[in-house]
């Protein structure tokens, strides 16, 4: 090469390079291994490692399993600093409850009054009433916090209660309010209001580690310990159709009870992690009444070792013997969870997938729609809500098992979000649900048993989107 020294124009570089990226791989790939993950999983990543040189690498460093493993050591340290003081919960055994703490969920509990929020309007007509009546404390954490119409209205709730004196934490995800600007929040800061980031990607720290993965998709409302909310309804008109013609159709619910303590406990541990701040004190635990409906709170997330709401759903959907309804904005299931819904349609039950009938993500709708002719063929009913998004997430089995909260029906918040949802063992509870779904059934457009053949590039679409479905 002209210009560069005979010596080293005469080391043989290439086998060099070669033998040092064969090691480098090599040594990745026994990482990985040893890691005992799913196999397709852990061929997909040394294939991408191999194939993609520097571009696999950066994807592995920004979104690998070893992360995970890591940050799941210290969130265990949370939760055991927040459980020491964490009063006892009266245990009751409701078959699949057993399960469910086994897994990392709480212990069983009870709700002596539970009320479906059905859209955003309603959920927050009635949040904050619950903020405005607040004497002690306001807990609040969401994936979405906007500084729109309905943030802002959020926003003056909580800064009216801080100056009133009441304690009011809020703790937001990094990715999904990283939206909210130091003017929007300065008004917060200044009244008071604790805020705190849950995986952070300000002030430099995503140059040092970023966390593209294990957000927290939770949304929890705890007001004096003794009013709980979850569900899908993030704080953005995107969420409120008061504010937006074409907002998502979603269902929140709240809790009255001594299940409270649970998702009281469910924010604590996701503080205390976040800012290292344990609070103590009885005024965040208050006596509370058991009640007549069977309750109980399951967080999941990439620090649970079982996949508590992915393990809990697909045992429910085994279990069941009459019917199965699911309504998820998402859908994209797991190899297990598309082997339980189609068991179930050939046994003969009554199984329903309710979807939107176009999802936010485009290529999240041709994913679901991949799998709808195994679903139909195997006797499952698929019927799609629109024009406004669906954005509900619930599972209903049978005549008393009802699951609600954050959690989609896919892999991504089985496996990599921190969700929580409620899982109630009641008649009364389920018989609500099913209101509430079988109106959304009835404003859907039911999927004909044998699809009309797509075009050859729909098919293709659709077929390419499912070989993502594990990052969707």
């Amino acid at each position: 090469m002209p210009g560069m020294p005979e010596f080293i124009a005469q080391i043989p570089w290439l086998p060099l390079v070669s033998i040092g990226w064969a090691i480098h791989i090599l040594l990745l790939s026994i990482w990985i291994v040893l890691q005992k993950r799913d196999p397709v999983a852990t061929l997909s990543w040394i294939l991408g490692l191999a194939l993609l040189p520097v571009l696999g690498f950066v994807v592995f460093y920004l979104i690998g399993p070893q992360r995970i493993r890591r940050h799941r050591q210290r969130r265990l340290r949370s939760r055991h600093a927040i459980e020491k003081g964490m009063p006892g919960a009266h245990a009751r055994d409701h078959g699949i409850a057993r399960l469910a703490q086994a897994s990392g969920s709480f212990p069983p509990s009870t709700c002596t009054g539970v009320e479906f929020l059905v859209g955003g309007a309603r959920t927050f007509d009635v949040l904050l009433e619950a903020i405005a009546s607040a004497e002690h404390h306001v807990h609040l954490e969401y994936y979405i916090f906007e500084p729109d119409g309905t943030g802002t209205m959020v926003r003056d709730a909580l800064i009216a209660k801080a100056r009133a004196g009441v304690r009011v934490r809020l703790l937001l995800d990094g990715m999904g309010s990283a939206g909210l600007g130091r003017r929007f929040l300065k008004p917060m800061r200044e009244a008071g209001v604790q805020l705190a980031w849950f995986h952070s990607l300000r002030h430099g720290r995503i140059r040092r580690r970023p966390r593209i993965n294990m957000r927290t998709h939770r949304k929890i409302a705890v007001i004096d310990g003794c009013i709980g909310f979850t569900g899908g309804i993030n704080i953005c008109d995107e969420g409120n159709e008061r504010r937006s013609s074409a907002a998502y159709h979603d269902l929140h619910v709240r809790l009255h009870g001594e299940a409270v303590r649970w998702l009281q406990q469910a924010f604590m541990e996701d503080w205390h992690y976040a800012t290292r701040e344990a609070l103590n004190g009885k005024h965040y635990w208050p006596d509370l009444e058991q009640g007549p409906h069977h309750a109980q709170i399951l967080p999941s997330g990439p620090d649970a070792e079982w996949e508590p709401i992915h393990r809990i759903q697909l045992d429910a959907i085994s279990r069941a013997q009459r019917r199965v309804w699911l309504a998820t904005p998402y859908f994209v299931p797991t190899e297990a969870a598309r082997m339980a819904l189609t068991s179930a349609g050939l046994r003969g039950l009554d199984v329903r997938v309710l979807v939107p009938s176009m999802s936010d993500s485009r290529l999240v709708t041709y994913c679901a729609r991949s799998y709808y002719d195994e679903l139909l063929a195997a006797g499952v009913r698929i019927f799609e809500y629109g024009p406004r998004m669906l954005h509900t997430k619930a599972l209903l089995v049978d005549d008393d098992i009802a699951f609600v909260g954050s959690a989609n029906f896919d892999a991504r918040s089985f496996r990599l979000n921190f969700e929580l949802s409620v899982l109630w063992c009641d008649a009364d509870i389920a018989c609500g649900l099913e209101q509430v779904i079988e109106k959304d059934l009835d404003a859907a457009c039911e999927l004909p048993r044998q699809r009309p053949r797509q075009a050859f590039a729909r098919r293709l679409g659709e077929a390419c989107a499912r070989l993502l479905s594990p990052l969707l």
